[in-house]
């Protein structure tokens, strides 16, 4: 029996291949420096972050953010070119310096914006701008790692907040249910419900954003011009999810209490928002076949 022996790699790869594993060994003692700074950073992302409704699509964007990273690898090392060490560095200094500040001052968002900073820098010393444009989706997408600031948050989500009481008022209210709202505060015959920063919208927006990027970008990157149509209805589609929620969290109330309400049953409340807030984007997407089709987007 014979056997058939691999293909070699072509030159080209194998020049690449020692252009890469050159710069690679230059670098390693800032790979492992990197390395050792995003360990205690995702520590903290997990416990503060993560384990909270504000972000639980964390681990499901970093999971698939490696992946798209591995999956276009060897596109990057073939078109690699890494730049001069005095280049690489004047990237690599900046964003250190920010991750440092962050992390003395002990604003998480500044400290998570530095250590991605410092991850493109070390992507562009080791493959330089080709390597940059090649990777250019997973490293945005890996932003939505980047917590936003409470006082952003409360500035976003207030508006949300007061649209969507008003409007699950104007039902429930509409269809003889006592329900009465003073601002985000709503009175639910003898309970008071106030609907917070998870029911506004604004972090559904972002999980569904990043869900909806990694949709589109897998199912429809060859055509951009449909993928962007498609998500700007991810803002309607969040919102349109948290109002039901809202909805089902008076009804909970009303009819079981506030006890049962605030048990898990709002938790799961919360995850079946996001289901049905996907299930929407998958409906519009096929409902807009015709549309994808004439664009060419398959």
């Amino acid at each position: 029996m014979s056997s058939v022996a691999p293909p070699s790699p072509t030159p080209q790869t194998n020049d690449l291949w020692r252009v890469f594993s050159q710069r690679f060994k230059e670098y390693w003692p800032l790979i492992l420096g990197i390395a050792a700074l995003a360990i205690p950073t995702i520590v903290s992302v997990a416990s503060e972050i993560w384990s909270t409704e504000d972000g639980a699509h964390g681990p499901i964007v970093l999971a698939s953010g490696i992946w798209l990273l591995a999956r276009l690898w060897p596109r990057m090392l073939l078109v690699a070119r890494p730049p001069a060490l005095k280049h690489a560095l004047a990237w690599m200094a900046p964003a250190l310096f920010v991750y440092v500040f962050g992390r003395l001052v002990g604003v998480l968002g500044i400290e998570v914006f530095g250590l991605m900073a410092s991850l493109y820098g070390l992507i562009f010393a080791l493959g330089g701008a080709p390597a940059v444009r090649v990777l250019w989706f997973p490293l945005v997408y890996l932003a939505f790692l980047i917590p936003l600031p409470d006082t952003v948050v409360a500035i976003l989500t207030q508006p949300m907040k007061l649209g969507i009481s008003e409007a699950a008022t104007a039902l429930l209210h509409g269809l003889g249910y006592p329900v009465a709202n003073t601002g985000v505060t709503l009175q639910v015959g003898p309970y008071q419900l106030l609907v917070a920063a998870a029911c506004s919208g604004l972090n559904a927006i972002i999980s569904l954003s990043a869900i909806g990027l990694f949709y589109v970008y897998l199912m429809h990157s060859s055509s951009w011009r449909y993928a962007l149509f498609l998500l700007f209805f991810v803002v309607p589609c969040a919102i349109f999810a948290n109002f039901v929620r809202v909805v089902v969290l008076i009804l909970l109330n009303y009819y079981a209490g506030d006890e049962v309400a605030q048990s898990f049953l709002h938790d799961l409340a919360g995850m079946m928002t996001f289901a049905l807030a996907v299930l929407m984007i998958f409906t519009i997407d096929h409902l807009l076949r015709p549309i994808r089709q004439r664009l060419g987007a398959g």
